[in-house]
């Protein structure tokens, strides 16, 4: 395993574990996370921002990494992203892409279908409207 995809494989871990200390320790000051479809945020804080209030009503959550593959500075994550929430549990295909600069993830990008996401998890669809 390279040391950039140990990087990410911690990140995905401590995410899931809702760690965002941990996580967001990964990431450079200016790094850009785009949630397609939902849109790009700029800096750590911003990232907790997006990712605390999505994983705050999860009781579980299991973000399993399917496959990988490692390209220079480009790690691609194929997942499959389960949430327990009070009605049962949510799965959603996710594919990853972190860009480091260095040791530190500059760039992460989600793609997801977000209709997937909506259809299981009612509560989160009425929020968004």
């Amino acid at each position: 395993m390279s040391d950039l995809l140990a990087i990410v494989t911690a990140v995905i871990d401590a995410v899931a574990a809702k760690d965002y200390e941990t996580a967001l320790a990964h990431f450079t000051e200016d790094c850009e996370y785009t949630n397609l479809p939902m849109g790009s945020v700029t800096g750590p804080a911003a990232v907790r921002a997006v990712l605390e209030p999505f994983f705050a009503p999860t009781i579980e959550n299991r973000l399993e990494v399917l496959r990988t593959a490692t390209q220079g500075d480009t790690v691609f994550t194929e997942r499959l992203d389960r949430h327990r929430i009070a009605s049962g549990w949510v799965e959603l295909p996710v594919t990853g892409v972190f860009v480091f600069r260095g040791e530190q993830i500059a760039v992460w990008r989600e793609y997801f279908d977000l209709g997937t996401l909506l259809r299981q998890w009612p509560e989160l669809a009425a929020s968004l409207t």
